[in-house]
């Protein structure tokens, strides 16, 4: 959807102080990750030395460029339950090999829609800017949604898509649960959601993407050969491209990509 390339709803679960989401260092390329809870509290560090505790109503925004390493912890503090969504947008040509970035934004536009409010992540709506960095055309906002119909307003030249994270909704007459995805193709310059109580959800659009993506593991790139060459250099823990993580949390590994060396 846009350059928007992967979506991870993270729990419900239940978290204590020292135990979290417990996911240890390990590396990026070619990707922005935009992490966005709804309930609890997580702690990010990254190998730029970022050392970041994020809320609900909070975005932690990472920018891997040509290699960044980081981990997703307990803050030694929360106690309860933890749940958000955390999502990828593929960076475009001219910053994909560039420098990494963190940036972390406690303040956000918010807009009341018709049966509820909506919190701009990322991009424009309904003439509200988030801060946040944006490398290509995209839009990421949440919705906090109780009974009633929220019209919104859309970019007819964008594609658009919904993901639930609680509740439910109806939209082009489909219902969306959590686990599915709405999609809304290009031409679209309205979208009518419909909810009969509580419900959040992310509702993520931009310009189709006209590059073809290789995905896999934690890289996003354009050819096996730029994921073989970025794996190879996380392998041999060569810290010159993704630098080291200030983790307890042991560092993750994995095996080669299920392909041999190829030129394109």
């Amino acid at each position: 959807i846009g350059a928007w390339c992967f979506a991870d709803h993270v729990g419900p679960a239940a978290v204590t102080e020292e135990r979290g989401l417990d996911v240890g260092p390990h590396p990026h390329i070619g990707l922005q990750t935009v992490t966005w809870l709804i309930s609890g509290e997580a702690l990010h560090r990254d190998s730029l030395g970022s050392e970041q505790v994020i809320a609900p109503g909070q975005l932690n925004l990472m920018t891997a460029g040509n290699g960044i390493a980081h981990s997703e912890e307990a803050t030694g503090r929360y106690a309860g339950e933890l749940q958000g969504i955390q999502l990828w947008v593929a960076q475009p040509e001219d910053t994909r090999h560039g420098a990494p970035a963190f940036e972390h934004h406690a303040d956000l536009p918010r807009i009341e829609v018709g049966a509820g409010t909506a919190t701009v992540l990322v991009g424009e709506l309904e003439g509200q800017t988030s801060p946040a960095r944006r490398d290509t055309d995209h839009l990421g906002v949440d919705l906090e949604l109780g009974t009633g119909q929220t019209d919104l307003a859309l970019v007819p030249t964008h594609e658009h898509g919904i993901v639930v994270l609680e509740g439910r909704l109806v939209v082009e007459g489909h219902e969306v649960e959590p686990g599915m995805l709405a999609y809304l193709g290009v031409g679209h310059d309205e979208c009518r959601i419909t909810t009969e109580g509580p419900t959040r959800a992310m509702l993520l659009g931009g310009t189709p993407l006209e590059d073809e993506l290789v995905m896999w593991w934690n890289y996003v790139g354009r050819s096996r050969d730029e994921i073989i060459e970025a794996h190879r250099a996380w392998t041999a823990q060569d810290t010159d491209r993704f630098g080291a993580v200030g983790s307890p949390l042991p560092r993750i590994d994995t095996g080669p990509p299920p392909w041999g060396r190829t030129d394109g």
